[in-house]
């Protein structure tokens, strides 16, 4: 007799594509070991999942709705009444659906607090198990572990050593801690290098579109071959050429990937799954950390140090900045195979 598939309900944060295109690999590695993933976000997240994955079943959860504030930790600290509400909302969701169906074997939140059940088991994914704010940092990261606490594990994509999160993911204390090695989309091809300068952009507005605006100027009828990939995802993806340099509002996964193998100089922000895409790839790259985003500087400096990549802020950029990359190593590491063993917990009976 075949045994039934299990479900497993996947979830990733909408911020940005970052939470989203890292759950990619995750997954691929579900249908290849016979689970059946169920994607649950909202916005911009769960459009880009529906692309990649057309045919799985989607569930709607309630946006975060966390916007951009000049002062991040003020902003944040303005916005935990609606980001608790949405918790909460998100949790009833998930728990009511868990009980309608009897074959969701488990549950993988990558860093949505609500997506967790006594029912079954519950994984949470971060790289920032230590949340940087500042003077205030170990009051974030105390209660972004309590949070941990609350999953039956917390899957850390990153090699054993924190060689891409550095002290981002590092901590002594006991957070049932798996280090699932670094995550990509992608994988590594051997395209000739034609593009001299491939820019991708992503993250939340309005600084996704500062960043635009400064690129857009700095490399105006370069003569280089020049390719913007806007990071707007919208219903219709087109291409357009303007002031000799080439632009797509956005790309999937496949096409994304032959093009980032296709360039010599990425340029992109430092957000935690830029970084492991890029590193999967093997490329050179110049950072541009979003402003007072201090996770950001935190890995554009730390990268830096390790000599793996220079950045600057951005209201410094000049397109001659790129040409310091030729002293840095560059990102590299080898590809993550997630195996059947990762998945081992959903395999217990689930409560009633």
């Amino acid at each position: 007799m075949k045994a039934i598939q299990k479900k497993i309900i996947i979830a990733p944060l909408n911020w940005g594509l970052g939470h989203a295109t890292r759950c990619v690999p995750i997954v691929n590695a579900l249908l290849e070991n016979n689970y059946i993933p169920i994607i649950a976000s909202d916005g911009n997240a769960l459009t880009f999942l529906k692309k990649e994955f057309p045919n799985l079943e989607y569930l709607v959860i309630p946006a975060y709705n966390i916007s951009y504030h000049r002062n991040l930790k003020l902003g944040l600290l303005l916005q935990i009444p609606k980001v608790l509400k949405a918790v909460r909302e998100e949790r009833k969701i998930i728990n009511d659906f868990i009980l309608k169906n009897k074959d969701v074997a488990g549950l993988i939140s990558d860093n949505r607090f609500g997506v967790r059940s006594s029912l079954v088991p519950s994984v949470y994914i971060t790289h920032q198990v230590n949340v940087l704010s500042g003077s205030t940092t170990f009051i974030t990261s105390y209660f972004h572990q309590k949070i941990i606490k609350k999953f039956d594990e917390c899957w850390v994509p990153d090699n054993k050593d924190s060689e891409f999160s550095g002290k981002l993911s590092s901590t002594k204390k006991n957070l049932n801690i798996k280090f699932i090695g670094v995550l990509s989309r992608f994988k590594k091809e051997e395209l000739t290098q034609n593009i001299d300068v491939l820019v991708i952009l992503s993250g939340l507005e309005p600084n996704r579109s500062f960043l635009e605006n400064k690129l857009i100027s700095a490399f105006k009828n370069d003569s280089r071959s020049i390719v913007f990939v806007l990071g707007k995802v919208v219903a219709t993806q087109k291409s357009w050429i303007s002031e000799n340099n080439t632009f797509y509002n956005y790309l999937l996964s496949n096409d994304l990937q032959k093009l980032i193998n296709s360039s010599k100089i990425v340029i992109c922000r430092s957000g935690y799954s830029s970084i492991m895409d890029l590193a999967v790839l093997g490329k050179k790259v110049f950072f541009i950390p979003t402003e007072h985003q201090q996770e950001q500087e935190y890995l554009a400096s730390f990268l830096e140090q390790k000599k793996y990549a220079p950045f600057s802020e951005m209201k410094d950029f000049v397109k001659e900045d790129i040409s310091k990359t030729e002293i840095y190593k560059g990102l590299k590491t080898t590809e993550t195979i997630l195996d059947a063993g990762l998945f081992r917990l959903f395999e217990r009976k689930r409560k009633l």
